[in-house]
């Protein structure tokens, strides 16, 4: 039944479960040494002064079922904003009710109502479920980027040397 899922922004107070979602993520992808986010992460980046993602979370009943984070992006060449989903997770209990896809869709609705007019997300290259998924939603690969990254200490020392 799909009217017991119900979809809110998250509080503070939903950083723990916010954390152990996005762990279990990494878990499910093979990717636990590499997650090393805190609960105090979740609440400081999140829910802070100046909070840089926000959260919606499904839930059926009281129980929490799943979420959706996002941030802001602009894009340059459209010259436009938008957003971008850095995660969407479904609790295995509740996968096959669309709630990923409600989710996508009501943190697409929350970003047009704030001026967004595209979203963007990454997959990642072994989940092809998810791919599947986009893909009938009509989220499209973009074949013409590649994702690049510099973190930790190499940040630092990139951030921190040469002239600016």
């Amino acid at each position: 039944m799909q009217d017991d899922i119900t979809i809110r922004f998250a509080v503070a107070d939903d950083a723990a479960t916010i954390h152990a979602a996005l762990r279990t993520m990494a878990i499910d992808m093979g990717a636990e040494t590499k997650f090393v986010s805190t609960v105090e992460d979740v609440c400081r980046h999140g829910f802070g002064e100046a909070p840089a993602f926000e959260v919606l979370i499904a839930e059926v009943g009281t129980t929490f079922a799943g979420l959706c984070l996002s941030f802001p992006s602009f894009s340059t060449w459209m010259g436009e904003p938008g957003l971008y989903v850095q995660d969407l997770f479904v609790a295995d209990a509740f996968r096959g009710r669309r709630i990923g896809e409600r989710l996508l869709r009501a943190t697409a609705q929350n970003g047009r109502a704030h001026g967004a007019r595209y979203m963007r997300l990454s997959v990642d290259v072994d989940n092809g479920r998810a791919q599947a998924v986009y893909d009938r939603l009509g989220i499209r690969h973009s074949r013409s980027e590649q994702i690049h990254m510099i973190k930790g200490a190499d940040f630092d020392k990139f951030a921190g040397e040469g002239d600016p």
